[in-house]
C-alpha cells in the first residue's frame, strides 16, 4: 500500500531529475521577418548579454568565442544559449575606442586575438594568439606589438583575416593623421604575418629603408573590417572616413589607399574637404564610398547555401545608421547593389560571422547576439 503511495512520487522525482540534466533549451525568439533579392528572412535574438561584444568566432558547430571590449570573454551556445566565462585573458587598455577587439580562430587549434595593449600609459594595438582548453586561455603569446601608441584612445582597428598561412589584421591611425603616409609606423596599414607572427619575405616593404617590414599596405584612417575571398583571391577591408566618405577597399599588395592626402570626407567642424583631393594619381581609390557615413563595425562575404540569394556579396554592419550593408560583388571586382537592411532593429551592429550551417549572425553594441535564417 505504502509502496503504490509512493511510486508515483518516485516517477515523478527521476522525471525531473531527468529533465534537469537536458541542456536548456534557447529562449531564441523572431524579432524581424523581412525579404531580400526575393529571399525571405527572419531574425532571431539567441541572447542580451552585458557589454558590447566586439568579436566573434565559431570554433565549433554551435559554439560561439565572443570577446567584450572591457576586456572580457566568453562562450556562446547558440543551440541552448548557455554561457560560459573565459578566464586566461591578459590585460587590456579598454579606454576610448581600445580594449579587447577582433577574434578569429584557425583551423590548426590557435584562438588570433586584436588587443589594444598597455604600453606605459598609452597603448597599442597587438596581434596575439592562445588555445582554449576547458574554458581558460593557454600559452597566450603576443605576435606583435605594433608601433602604433598615440596620446589618444582612438582609431585602433582592428579586425584579423587568414589567408593561407598567413595572419591580416588592420590598425587605425590612432588619431594622428600623418600616420596613415609614415611607413615607419604601424598607425594606419593592415599588417601581415606567417601564423607564428614572423615576417614574409615577400612583403612590400621588406627590403625598402625607413619601413617597417610587417606592413601590407598604408593610407588607411580606421579600418574595421577585413575578409578574404578564397575563390576570388581578393583581400577586401572596410573602414571609417571622416565625415562621410566611409570606404571599401580591394587590399593590394604594397598600395597606399591615400589617407589623409585623398579623402570623400569633410572636417567635423565644417563643410571642408579633408585633404587634397579625392582621387589622386599613386593612390588606389576605393571600390565603394558611403555619403554620409554609415560608420562600419566589420566586414563578412557570405559563401553560404543557407540564404542563397547573398551568396557572395559583402556584408558591413553600420553603427552610426544602424543597419546591416549589403553589396553584390560583380566578377570584376566591382561593388554594386547596395541594400541596408534591418534598419527597424534601431541597432549598431558591431561583428559578423557566418556559421558552419551557413546561417548569419549578428553581435549588437547593446549585447544581443542575433542570428539571420531563412523564413
Amino acid at each position: 500500500m505504502i509502496l503504490r503511495l509512493f511510486r508515483p512520487l518516485a516517477i515523478l522525482f527521476l522525471a525531473t531529475l531527468f529533465l534537469a540534466t537536458l541542456p536548456l533549451q534557447a529562449n531564441a525568439k523572431t524579432v524581424y521577418q523581412g525579404t531580400s533579392q526575393g529571399m525571405a528572412f527572419q531574425v532571431e535574438q539567441l541572447s542580451s548579454l552585458t557589454g558590447t561584444p566586439w568579436g566573434m568566432t565559431f570554433i565549433a558547430d554551435s559554439t560561439l568565442f565572443l570577446t567584450f571590449r572591457d576586456g572580457r570573454a566568453s562562450t556562446l551556445n547558440t543551440e541552448n544559449n548557455q554561457t560560459q566565462t573565459i578566464s586566461g585573458l591578459p590585460p587590456v587598455f579598454a579606454n576610448g575606442q581600445g580594449g579587447l577587439l577582433d577574434v578569429n580562430y584557425h583551423p590548426s587549434g590557435w584562438l588570433y586575438f586584436t588587443y589594444s595593449k598597455p604600453v606605459g600609459k598609452q597603448a597599442a594595438t597587438t596581434l596575439a594568439r592562445a588555445k582554449l582548453e576547458g574554458n581558460q586561455l593557454v600559452n597566450w603569446q603576443d605576435l606583435l606589438v605594433t608601433k602604433s601608441t598615440s596620446d589618444t584612445a582612438r582609431h585602433f582597428g582592428s579586425r584579423i583575416a587568414f589567408k593561407d598561412n598567413y595572419v591580416f589584421f588592420s590598425i587605425g591611425d590612432r588619431g594622428h593623421r600623418p600616420n596613415g603616409q609614415d611607413l615607419t609606423t604601424h598607425a594606419g596599414s593592415i599588417i601581415r604575418l606567417t601564423l607564428d607572427g614572423q615576417v614574409p619575405t615577400d612583403n612590400p616593404f621588406v627590403k625598402q629603408p625607413n619601413a617597417l617590414p610587417e606592413i601590407w599596405s598604408y593610407g588607411h584612417r580606421n579600418p574595421q573590417g577585413i575578409i578574404y575571398d578564397r575563390q576570388a583571391d581578393r583581400l577586401w577591408s572596410n573602414e571609417h572616413g571622416p565625415r562621410g566618405g566611409d570606404e571599401i577597399n580591394l587590399i593590394k599588395k604594397g598600395s597606399n589607399y591615400g589617407w589623409p592626402v585623398t579623402s570623400h570626407g569633410k572636417e567635423y567642424w565644417g563643410p571642408i574637404a579633408v585633404g587634397e583631393a579625392e582621387e589622386k594619381d599613386g593612390i588606389t581609390s576605393p571600390k565603394k564610398v558611403y555619403t554620409p557615413s554609415i560608420a562600419p563595425g566589420s566586414l563578412l562575404l557570405y559563401t553560404g547555401s543557407a540564404l542563397p540569394a547573398w551568396k557572395g556579396h559583402l556584408f558591413s554592419g553600420a553603427l552610426k545608421l544602424r543597419h546591416l550593408n549589403r553589396v553584390a560583388v560583380a566578377e570584376n571586382g566591382h561593388l554594386v547593389d547596395e541594400e541596408r537592411l534591418l534598419e527597424e532593429l534601431d541597432e549598431r551592429i558591431r561583428a559578423l560571422v557566418q556559421g558552419g550551417d551557413g546561417l548569419l549572425y549578428f553581435s549588437t553594441d547593446s549585447g544581443h547576439i542575433y542570428r539571420i535564417q531563412p523564413r
